[in-house]
């Protein structure tokens, strides 16, 4: 009998729908970033060390937080009007900062202040007002913040580094704002937003279940603008003019 022809091999496939696929297709810097521990932000340039011992921050966080919520007038008259002046940006000799506010829905919001995203904090400030109210009230309009602390004589202490301020929210009070060293959480979500100028949503958390809410963030440019040593004012730079919300933020020692 002939020789019979052997089996020829089966020509190979191409290549599967995972190795073609282009991995950028679906592009975001939040799911895409790299791991928070492989990102390094630089010292700000003007940092400073902390004119507190950070003993004496924990004290006056502790205390903050066992601080009833009343609500007296504000003793701070604000004289800006809607439209005015933040989405146009014409305040003058004021310096650029990168602005977040981030923290649980159902917790108190966080303010960390950035000479540049890709920079660790100059200042976090934990504020009496939970997260989810705030942006809330931000994608209604206009909104206020006024840190508002006791003017001793011979202060030497800058406005924005004092450790508690009283707080007010459009004219309300709303408990108190302290001031704290930025925290290892603190950071990482400074490491995940380091690649995002300006945007709000929502971090990824790989937990099931947060019991306090979603991680939520809003992050924007602002402008620093020192009225004196006892007055300082950081207004959100808006991109989209008088289209979009509004935030300033008020740091004034009386």
């Amino acid at each position: 009998m002939g020789e019979q022809p052997q089996p020829q091999p089966l020509p190979l496939p191409p290549s599967s729908p995972q190795q073609s696929q282009n991995p950028k297709a679906m592009s975001s810097p939040l799911t895409n970033a790299p791991s928070p521990a492989a990102i390094s932000l630089q010292p700000a340039s003007s940092r400073k060390g902390p004119s507190k011992s950070r003993k004496l921050f924990r004290r006056f966080r502790a205390v903050f937080r066992s601080f009833p919520i009343i609500t007296p007038s504000c003793k701070i008259p604000v004289s800006l009007h809607h439209g005015s002046r933040i989405g146009e940006g014409h305040i003058h000799g004021g310096t650029k900062m990168t602005g977040t506010l981030f923290g649980n829905r159902k917790t108190r919001v966080s303010l960390a202040i950035q000479e540049s995203p890709k920079c660790l904090p100059v200042l976090v400030i934990e504020l009496g007002i939970p997260t989810g109210k705030l942006l809330q009230d931000m994608g209604i309009g206009l909104v206020r913040i006024a840190l508002e602390c006791e003017k001793r004589p011979g202060e030497k202490t800058k406005i924005a580094e004092e450790p508690i301020w009283m707080l007010y929210h459009n004219g309300k009070k709303s408990g108190y704002g302290v001031r704290r060293e930025a925290t290892d959480d603190d950071l990482s979500v400074m490491k995940v937003l380091h690649a995002v100028s300006m945007g709000a949503g929502v971090i990824p958390n790989d937990d099931a279940e947060l019991p306090d809410g979603e991680l939520m963030y809003m992050r924007a440019q602002f402008e620093r603008v020192i009225g004196s040593k006892d007055s300082e004012t950081y207004y959100m730079i808006n991109p989209d003019g008088n289209n979009g919300p509004e935030l300033s933020v008020f740091f004034v020692r009386i």
